[in-house]
């Protein structure tokens, strides 16, 4: 932990730091972190926002600073809350506190903050500064911030492939393409997700459980995308239905029997209209509404091809996670990560920004997000 820092960019560089320590744990809330420094940037005090439901990182600063907290400067990485949820707001805590100058990063566009919490500060005498690496905090926030304009979940998107392309070979099987340490990450991935999408081949010929092993900080409701809810009632994921959630994603005119065969075992059946252009697809687009609307923030489509295929063509992918493992394939009928549409021009090609590259012992972990 700091003593003193350098300039405000470090101050804020150590808020952003903190609020990362709450990915997985606060959604569908922001990650959010706090420093509290005197005159000279020495740190008095600092906090994230640990847990949903739990103090807002402000509050945990102004705990850790106790009463050299008046006339300090609070850098926080979004915007306080001014309304009473299910903690109190923060301004008025730091109203309380005494603190004297507010450096936020970024504004908070839910609709009961969205400025206000800026506003009420200063109607106290309080100087507010907003915009210290901004990008940075935007960047952090995007699973909330998309949330919170789109109702929508962040949408990422996972596979693992050979040199060739491929992820599986012409007989169907892939394991494993992957290393150990790579699927490692995977598992850590799975828990810190509201949902694990997969479709109804991958769920058929990988009888996979779709848990995350250990467990992380969130349960993730595991969605197979089976249009005809013919998932298997002797498959793993619905025999443990009532152990971790299970919803199945299918159309209106999958059989009754089905349905109730699924429900009587734990799983949830949602039911969407057909597409007129695809009948026997499940309209991806209302089922990410329905994800959005019970808030879910984080959603990890694991696969097949064809579902990542139709998500990709759709445009709702916002981060990709690829494996990349030195093996070779080869064959024009074993799958390639993506089906689906795909585009007519090199110009149309989806680019990723942000990448991060990573050695996971032979295999490389490549990690980027489509441009907002």
């Amino acid at each position: 932990m700091p003593g003193r820092f350098g300039d405000a960019a470090d101050i804020m560089a150590r808020a952003l730091e903190l609020a990362a320590r709450g990915i997985g744990l606060v959604e569908p809330n922001p990650t959010v972190g706090a420093v509290l420094v005197d005159d000279e940037r020495n740190l008095i005090g600092e906090g994230w926002h640990q847990r949903f439901g739990g103090p807002h990182a402000e509050i945990e600063a102004i705990i850790s600073a106790g009463d050299r907290a008046r006339g300090a400067t609070l850098f926080v990485t979004l915007e306080p809350c001014c309304h009473q949820g299910k903690t109190g707001p923060c301004t008025e805590a730091i109203i309380k506190a005494g603190i004297r100058k507010v450096v936020v990063a970024l504004r908070d566009p839910f609709p009961e903050v969205d400025g206000k919490g800026i506003d009420r500060l200063r109607s106290h005498g309080i100087d507010v500064e907003v915009g210290l690496l901004a990008s940075e905090a935007a960047h952090l926030a995007a699973p909330f911030l998309k949330l919170v304009t789109t109702a929508r979940p962040w949408v990422h998107a996972k596979w693992a492939m050979s040199l060739d392309g491929k992820i599986a070979t012409r007989s169907g099987d892939s394991r494993w393409i992957s290393n150990e340490a790579s699927r490692a990450i995977v598992h850590r991935l799975r828990g810190r997700m509201d949902a694990i999408v997969v479709g109804a081949a991958t769920a058929f010929q990988d009888d996979p459980l779709l848990t995350a092993r250990p467990p992380g900080p969130r349960v993730a409701t595991r969605i197979v995308v089976d249009s005809q809810a013919r998932l298997p009632l002797t498959s793993q994921l619905v025999q443990t239905a009532r152990e971790a959630p299970l919803l199945i994603a299918a159309s209106t005119t999958a059989p009754n029997s089905n349905v109730r065969g699924l429900e009587e075992r734990g799983a949830e059946v949602l039911l969407f209209p057909p597409l007129d252009a695809a009948p026997d697809a499940v309209n991806l687009d209302a089922l990410l509404q329905e994800l959005g609307r019970r808030h879910f923030t984080n959603v990890l489509v694991e696969g097949g091809a064809r579902l990542l295929g139709s998500f990709f063509d759709a445009g709702h992918v916002d981060e990709a996670h690829v494996f990349v493992a030195p093996k070779i394939i080869g064959g024009a009928a074993a799958p390639p990560p993506l089906a689906g549409v795909g585009i007519s021009e090199m110009r149309l090609a989806a680019t990723l920004e942000n990448i991060v590259i990573e050695r996971v012992g032979d295999n490389v972990y490549i990690n980027g997000r489509r441009p907002v």
